[in-house]
């Protein structure tokens, strides 16, 4: 007879031990471990099975016909996924509360329904009628969309096979539970049953299925590590709730890239696309103001055109304030002591302030160059040219790096009209800063 041990598992990502720990392995929270019960140590077997249903054949034989992109009628989010929705895929949808998921995934249903094609969307944390006042309100009224306010496993599978749908939309994985498995809502055996169940159907009727999922404080998906690894795609919405801006990333995708990001804008009337976003980070001043500088970010493979703002103000206290808004301080702490030390601007007795514009969030290095510009403009009170862009790394010897997608960057530059893009050519930071601020007159003094 096998013989049979406890085990031990950890309620956020499934992590099991064969003895009580404090702190889980595998994702580092406290107080997360629990019993799970006695498995038996001895060896298992699985009787074999002659396949009924699906029968190996060879791969030649296969046609990818029938796992093409169907575009879902919003081009943003088709360019996250690769192109649109793959029949069969099993897409994660994560994101903050509030931050718009549903609204997105509701407009999503819509427009696939005006195509003709029966949608599901089933809501376990809202009513029915919570779900249509939403969608009046963002004009997604469709005969073919069906809503159904359900949050056990078999009634939702029970609702598939009545409506036929082309698409089905859960929102949430993790407020949906099985009669067949112990526990809550939301417990790891139960998203992990919920999950494998819905991801097993969306296989076996080439029924695209998109899930949504809750975040922790930390920003990760909560619920098993299985759960992103059982699904196809797994899309990140990211956002503040202070502005209206929103990104869409791709995690994981089975069906194309990874590194696109789809932009869009809350408005009253629901989520709208951005195709175009150049105009959203830049300032509107028709003058050149001084401690600002234009930069060229990449966000995925979109290269987008960002204002970086300084402020340089003396102070007396015995620890100046250095506040950062859009952009990482502890680079901007370092450029701080290259301006100092290898460019000769004094900043150490002095208030620094540094944002972006737009409430758009900077953290790759490419930036370096324009922060450092526009530090260097505010310390010294003279406006760096309108027409100027600069991308670059800067290293602790104040050597200017090359950047990735440097011809991109510099494509988008020209196109929105910036004559003069300062990279790695200035070779260092000092040359970069004596650069920039050549007078266009001879009668105005540079840095």
């Amino acid at each position: 007879m096998a013989r049979t041990a406890s085990t031990f598992r950890c309620s956020e990502c499934g992590w099991t031990t064969p003895k009580w720990v404090g702190r889980c392995g595998e994702c580092q929270q406290w107080d997360t471990v629990r019993e799970s019960g006695a498995e038996p140590t001895g060896g298992r077997t699985s009787a074999t099975r002659v396949p009924a249903a699906r029968v190996a054949v060879p791969i030649t034989e296969v046609t990818a016909d029938d796992a093409e992109h169907r575009p879902t009628g919003i081009a943003e989010f088709d360019r996250v996924l690769g192109g649109g929705i793959v029949p069969g895929a099993a897409i994660l949808v994560s994101g903050e509360p509030g931050v718009g998921k549903s609204t997105l995934l509701l407009d999503v249903a819509g427009r696939v329904a005006r195509n003709g094609e029966r949608v599901l969307y089933v809501s376990a944390e809202e009513s029915v009628g919570q779900v249509r006042l939403r969608a009046g309100r963002t004009g997604t009224l469709v005969d073919s969309l069906y809503i159904a306010a359900e949050t056990d496993l078999g009634t939702v599978l029970g609702h598939i096979d009545q409506v036929h749908p082309s698409l089905v939309i859960v929102d949430s994985v993790q407020t949906v539970a099985s009669d067949t498995i112990d526990g809550l809502a939301g417990g790891v055996a139960q998203v992990k049953e919920v999950a494998a169940t819905l991801v097993r159907l969306a296989k076996e009727r080439g029924l695209p299925v998109i899930l949504v999922g809750h975040v922790t404080k930390d920003g990760t998906i909560a619920g098993p590590r299985l759960l992103e690894h059982l699904v196809d795609v797994v899309v990140q919405f990211e956002g503040d709730r202070q502005t209206a801006l929103r990104f869409v990333r791709a995690l994981k995708n089975r069906f194309g890239p990874t590194d696109e990001v789809g932009c869009f804008e809350m408005v009253g009337t629901g989520i709208h696309e951005v195709p175009d976003p150049s105009a959203l980070f830049r300032s509107n001043s028709g003058t050149p103001v001084s401690g600002t500088c234009a930069t060229i970010a990449m966000e995925g493979r979109r290269a987008i055109p960002v204002e970086i703002q300084a402020l340089i103000v003396p102070t007396n206290a015995p620890q100046p304030r250095r506040v950062t808004n859009g952009v990482d301080s502890s680079r901007v702490a370092m450029l701080l002591a290259v301006l100092e030390r290898r460019a000769g601007i004094p900043l150490s007795s002095a208030d620094v302030y540094v944002s972006t514009v737009g409430g758009i969030r900077v953290t790759e290095p490419g930036a370096d160059l324009a922060i450092a510009l526009a530090l260097a403009s505010a310390a010294r009170d003279i406006a760096l040219p309108s027409t100027l862009a600069a991308t670059g790394e800067i290293s602790l010897a104040g050597d200017i790096r090359a950047v990735t997608a440097h011809q991109q960057r510099a494509t988008e530059a020209t196109r929105l009209g910036y004559s003069t893009v300062l990279d790695h050519s200035a070779t260092t930071l000092a040359e970069a800063v004596r650069r920039a601020s050549a007078p266009a007159d001879s009668a105005k003094p540079g840095f």
